[in-house]
């Protein structure tokens, strides 16, 4: 039986893994700090978890810590490092916290496998379609770019599509390889890059396998109806719920490949089995751009709800245009196909919503932390 450690795994990735991990046979630990902006004010009424409650060994703590760190990785031998902060918005004014949770905890881990006796043979570490920032794309003069992050001068007037770094001039959309070039245009992607490339630079020189997981927009049942920063599936159907309109950011037409927790957790447990994966990087997607417009009329559809949707013009400095994923590392190495489209997956989420008490919309408050920071116009 191997001993699997999950930091971050009451989390919503985390829990749905510990669970296959657990019904495949593996021995699971959990290491998790239950952030009320994921679990509420009482973690032990939360959902996800109460999905893992006594099927695991569960330790409160945070990856800050050291001796948590310590009393997790005990007789442990495969780390999943989940655990980080994972706004993108929130990330550009609470930049301590995503700094000392994403790099600064991932450090600790890599500090005690470097200098203290330890029973690891192979860690496998979530990293984000984030670190690409705008990715790359196809320049009708240049060929292939990777623009930097988009202008406010060009925002503010109502133009958000993405520019030639060398021209200027708009340019076509191209699927994102591993090879990409990472210019993140977030903090929380820098900490994403960072994380990934500490994890793989110290288990190299420790023969010591390293597997990452750059995943694009996870959504599916169990996913946190509370926190306001982050999963715009819950976001909107909090919104919807609570009878609040939705705002879409910009024109609508911004993009990103959502995939469904199922798959998810199955590349995860491709990578922690195959030898394929060590020393590699992944994406994990579906290889299919949905824009945010479709989104909301979908779910506004489906909860039959009479919510207006409302294309603001406004903007987030930091966010990317579009995203979506080149699959064909993966598929070649380790054999992972998405099985479940989107049409299912969120026809699934919106069954498991109806399901749930209606929580508490704090998004306009989440919205006017930006706006005063001068991130959101």
């Amino acid at each position: 039986m191997k001993k699997v450690l999950i930091t971050g795994g009451a989390g919503f990735i985390g829990s749905n893994l510990a669970l296959k991990l657990i019904e495949k046979g593996y021995e699971v630990t959990i290491l998790d700090n239950m952030s009320k902006q994921i679990h509420g004010e009482d973690y032990t009424k939360s959902n996800l978890y109460r999905n893992i409650e006594g099927k695991v060994k569960f330790i409160l703590g945070s990856v800050e810590n050291k001796e948590d760190w310590r009393k997790a990785l005990k007789n442990i031998e495969i780390v999943v490092h989940l655990a980080a902060e994972t706004g993108t918005g929130q990330s550009m004014y609470e930049i301590n916290k995503y700094i000392d949770v994403n790099i600064k905890g991932t450090s600790e881990l890599l500090d005690i496998l470097t200098n203290e006796i330890h029973s690891i043979k192979k860690i496998v570490v979530a990293s984000s379609r984030a670190i690409y920032g705008e990715g790359e794309y196809i320049c009708p003069n240049h060929g292939l770019v990777y623009p930097e992050e988009r202008e406010d001068k060009y925002m503010s007037c109502g133009d958000f599509s993405v520019k030639c770094p060398i021209c200027d001039v708009t340019v076509k959309l191209k699927a994102t390889t591993e090879e990409t070039k990472k210019h993140p245009s977030s903090v929380y992607g820098f900490t994403k890059q960072a994380q990934e490339e500490m994890c793989m630079i110290v288990g190299k020189s420790l023969n010591l396998p390293v597997v990452a997981f750059r995943y694009q927009n996870v959504y599916g049942p169990g996913q946190s109806l509370k926190n306001p920063y982050t999963g715009i599936l819950s976001i909107f159907s909090t919104r919807i719920k609570n009878n609040n309109n939705i705002n879409i950011f910009e024109d609508g037409q911004e993009s990103r490949d959502f995939i469904y927790i199922d798959d998810v957790v199955e590349a995860t447990i491709l990578g922690i089995e195959k030898n394929e994966a060590n020393y590699q990087t992944f994406n994990v997607g579906t290889g299919v751009a949905i824009t945010v417009q479709e989104v909301a009329e979908i779910l506004k559809e489906k909860y039959n709800s009479n919510v207006k949707i409302e294309i603001s013009g406004n903007y987030r400095l930091g966010d990317i245009r579009h995203n979506y994923a080149d699959l064909t590392k993966i598929k070649k190495l380790l054999g992972f196909q998405p099985k479940i489209n989107f049409n299912t997956g969120i026809s699934r989420f919106v069954k498991w919503v109806e399901t749930q008490n209606i929580e508490n919309d704090n998004y306009e408050k989440s919205i006017e932390e930006m706006r005063q920071k001068g991130l959101y116009k």
